[in-house]
């Protein structure tokens, strides 16, 4: 398969995964019903979106006050960090077209180019709606794949572990 062809593939890819999760969108907070499988699915369907904002760590809050907040926040940041993927691959897919917005973005590919999975960490752990283009460039600059998993995971798992601390503190001191 050439170049192009696999390209286009991975937007495609990306469109559908898109597509899929706002379909799913309305019904997100059913999802809450089901425990931590709930709240692996929850993240990472919220974060499957690109510069779409789908905000699926509300539901963590509050599920933090019903289950364990570190594993809640292992599960939920696992699965944040596997829906980034979307980014990263459209951004794979995308790197001929993109190359250009990427410069554009000096900021991010700059942190990205030189600070690599460490710049990633940071990005995922802070919360910022920049983190797609985080993903974007990482994919279009050809991070290892891996790197990006376990950088954006590290940086989610932390992130979700205190929202579901924060949600078990303060929806525990208000029932």
């Amino acid at each position: 398969m050439d170049k192009r062809t696999e390209g286009i593939l991975h937007i495609l890819f990306a469109i559908v995964i898109v597509a899929l999760v706002l379909y799913f969108s309305n019904n997100i907070e059913k999802f809450k019903e089901f425990g931590y499988l709930g709240a692996f699915a929850i993240s990472m369907l919220s974060s499957a979106t690109i510069f779409i904002p789908a905000p699926g760590w509300m539901a963590i809050i509050a599920m933090g006050r019903y289950l364990d907040p570190l594993t809640l926040g292992i599960v939920a940041g696992t699965g944040s960090a596997i829906g980034e993927l979307t980014g990263y691959i459209a951004g794979g897919g995308a790197r001929e077209m993109v190359n250009d917005k990427i410069k554009e973005n000096k900021s991010t590919h700059q942190l990205i180019i030189k600070y690599g999975p460490f710049a990633i960490f940071a990005l995922a752990f802070i919360p910022n709606p920049l983190f797609d283009m985080a993903g974007l460039v990482a994919g279009a600059i050809e991070i290892p794949w891996w790197q990006f998993l376990i950088a954006t995971g590290a940086g989610r798992v932390l992130r979700y572990i205190l929202l579901a601390m924060l949600g078990a503190w303060t929806l525990g001191l208000v029932a």
